[in-house]
């Protein structure tokens, strides 16, 4: 059993549902949404990203147990706007966008000027940073879990929740070989949930352990999913890749059938809506489909999702043994 402190109690509290849920959307997009959304110049790209990002903030907002934002165009910018609802949570970005080293050798950078404390003072809920991670590659693994444990230790000190997302890539014959990454994918999916859940994190945000384009079989899925949910101590929550929209409600269903804790999910429920430039067609398509789309996962999460508190072997009525001079040791 993990007892956490009442900052990271309150925290969680404030990024699942009512009943311990993890329903997140992601719109902490930086690069990737860059380069669709921008053949302006730069001061006018800029003004555009922050645009979207509080468009679909202001429609996706309401019907999520949190946000996911990052600092340069959208977690201040969404603040201010007053498009966060008082029932949603706020979670923010840590690292830079992009990645040093070359496309087989992916380290984390921290955004430079940012940190954990800048973080908990504007008011968010949760910290969230991105790892590159490749288990078999020995020594960068090495360097990345280095990473996390230095932003645990300051998650820790100033009592935020700390979600890490961990996305593998290809290297050497899976570069041009799809189906051989496809393979080793769940392999490596489920090393990278041991290694980093048994660091002093919160939140596991997960690819989902295969590629649907390459294996379809539902008992082999959900087996994949067990083992991962098996090799995570911390509650876990499935990431959307950029997939289509049904692909990842598949998805959504399998991992909470196996002991996923939710979703966290970005461009397979909105990314359609980029393409639309009329803005009031694209308001339209945000308030109808995106925003179905958001309430159909909740719908599945509510039936099969395991609340993070039941993960973690605590009672929902008791998230910590509080003692009468708690606030002395505090």
């Amino acid at each position: 059993m993990k007892r956490l402190s009442i900052g990271k109690l309150r925290g969680l509290q404030q990024i699942t549902d009512p009943v311990g849920v993890f329903n997140m959307c992601a719109i902490d997009h930086r690069g990737s949404l860059r380069q669709l959304i921008c053949q302006e110049e730069e001061e006018a790209c800029d003004r555009a990203m922050i645009d979207f990002k509080l468009e679909l903030c202001s429609h996706l907002a309401p019907y999520a147990s949190a946000v996911l934002l990052d600092p340069i165009y959208g977690a201040a910018q969404c603040i201010s706007h007053g498009v966060i609802p008082k029932s949603s949570g706020l979670l923010v970005s840590l690292e830079a966008t992009g990645y040093t080293g070359d496309g087989e050798s992916r380290r984390t950078r921290l955004l430079e000027g940012w940190s954990v404390a800048k973080i908990k003072r504007m008011g968010a809920s949760a910290v969230k940073l991105l790892l590159y991670y490749r288990p078999d590659l020995h020594k960068l693994a090495a360097e990345q879990l280095d990473t996390v444990n230095a932003v645990a230790r300051d998650c820790i000190e100033h009592d935020i929740p700390f979600l890490v997302e961990a996305l593998s890539y290809p290297v050497g014959d899976e570069v041009s070989n799809t189906g051989l990454f496809a393979e080793h994918k769940a392999g490596l999916v489920i090393a990278t949930a041991g290694d980093i859940a048994g660091l002093p994190i919160d939140i596991l945000k997960t690819e989902f352990p295969a590629d649907l384009r390459y294996n379809a079989n539902e008992s082999e899925l959900i087996e994949h999913c067990r083992k991962l949910d098996a090799a995570s101590p911390v509650p876990w929550v499935v990431l959307s890749a950029g997939v289509d929209y049904d692909l990842f409600r598949r998805q959504v269903e399998i991992a909470c059938q196996a002991g996923a804790s939710g979703f966290l999910v970005g461009r397979a429920i909105w990314q359609e809506a980029v393409a639309i430039e009329n803005v009031h067609q694209r308001s339209r398509y945000l308030t109808t489909v995106t925003v179905d789309r958001l309430k159909e996962l909740n719908e599945i999460t509510g039936k099969y999702a395991v609340p993070w508190y039941r993960k973690l072997g605590l009672s929902a009525d008791e998230l910590a043994n509080v003692s009468d001079d708690w606030y002395l040791k505090y």
